[in-house]
């Protein structure tokens, strides 16, 4: 059976963090985060409001939150998957808009500008109750946005996802809710290695982007959710980071058992790389897989998608 790995017991300590409860709080400024919390008090019922501790401090939220403008793929999978459909979203590509894989439900959510670069005057028109950044991306527009509405900020788009998930979760007050759609994602992931006996395996996820190759480690999306259903990516010096770039020339150390490689159509065998084309020798179990889920699909309902999608290709390679 899959044993819990050390991201499943990270998510579980996250999901345990208290909604800190905020103490006759009305307002939406941020202030400095207090590593000693708070207690709850049933004023705070009365006040509507929940204090969440953040990468700026403590923001007092609305418990009820009803228009939630999201920054972040991760943000956006997760409201969506807790049944909190945004009112506006930052995307990758305002071309390619809102992932198809979200489904019908998140179809009309409004664009607010790219993820790097969202629009302030968008995102104030759609009159939101919560907006959720990101202080790596999004730092210089915290004052703006939190003037608009109560702000919360995770770190990094580099955390731990699940860790991502789990402070979304907090903002939203549904902790229970995200416990429940992580816990399926590990018991797929378990199911997937049970089923394919991956134990043993190596995988490589990898993204051609701007004639270079990145390669996905552990920590990021891809790569944990290979790891999470007992497959291992090759070890290498993943410079402190989620990914590393390697040129064409060096294609050969993304080799591994099962090799994938990501696409905007995954039908389209022009865009598997030509470095990768010319050593199809070496990369025997090889698969295209479409980039709106391997890549933008950041999330609870991402990871089940992704987890799908492998479950699909290791049947095919039986």
């Amino acid at each position: 059976m899959h044993s819990s790995s050390p991201r499943s017991r990270g998510l579980l300590a996250g999901l345990a963090l208290p909604v800190v409860v905020a103490f006759a709080l009305t307002g939406c400024t941020a202030t400095p985060a207090s590593s000693s919390g708070a207690s709850a008090d049933p004023s705070t019922a009365d006040a509507g409001t929940h204090l969440v501790e953040h990468a700026r401090g403590e923001t007092a939220v609305p418990n009820n939150v009803r228009r939630v403008v999201v920054l972040e793929p991760v943000q956006l999978d997760t409201t969506v998957a807790l049944g909190v459909i945004p009112v506006g979203a930052a995307v990758l590509n305002e071309a390619a808009g809102v992932p198809d894989y979200l489904g019908d439900a998140a179809a009309d959510i409004a664009t607010v500008g790219t993820v790097p670069e969202p629009s302030i005057e968008k995102i104030a028109a759609l009159e939101p109750d919560l907006i959720l950044g990101t202080e790596s991306r999004h730092s210089a527009l915290y004052d703006q946005l939190s003037s608009i509405a109560p702000t919360v900020f995770m770190a990094t788009q580099t955390d731990p996802w699940t860790d991502n998930v789990a402070l979304v979760a907090r903002a939203l007050g549904d902790e229970a809710g995200a416990d429940q759609l992580l816990t399926d994602y590990d018991d797929r992931c378990a199911q997937i290695a049970e089923t394919y006996d991956t134990a043993g395996m190596t995988a490589q996820f990898v993204r051609p982007r701007d004639g270079i190759l990145t390669l996905y480690g552990p920590t990021s999306f891809a790569g944990s959710t290979l790891e999470c259903t007992g497959l291992t990516i090759p070890d290498r010096d993943w410079e402190e980071s989620i990914s590393v770039d390697i040129s064409p020339e060096r294609v050969l150390e993304a080799q591994a058992d099962l090799v994938l490689v990501s696409a905007t159509d995954v039908t389209d065998e022009t865009l598997v790389p030509e470095s990768i084309r010319t050593n199809a020798a070496s990369f025997p179990g090889l698969s295209v897989v479409d980039q709106s889920f391997w890549i933008t699909g950041v999330g609870p309902l991402g990871g089940m998608t992704v987890l799908d999608d492998l479950d699909r290709i290791l049947a095919g390679s039986k």
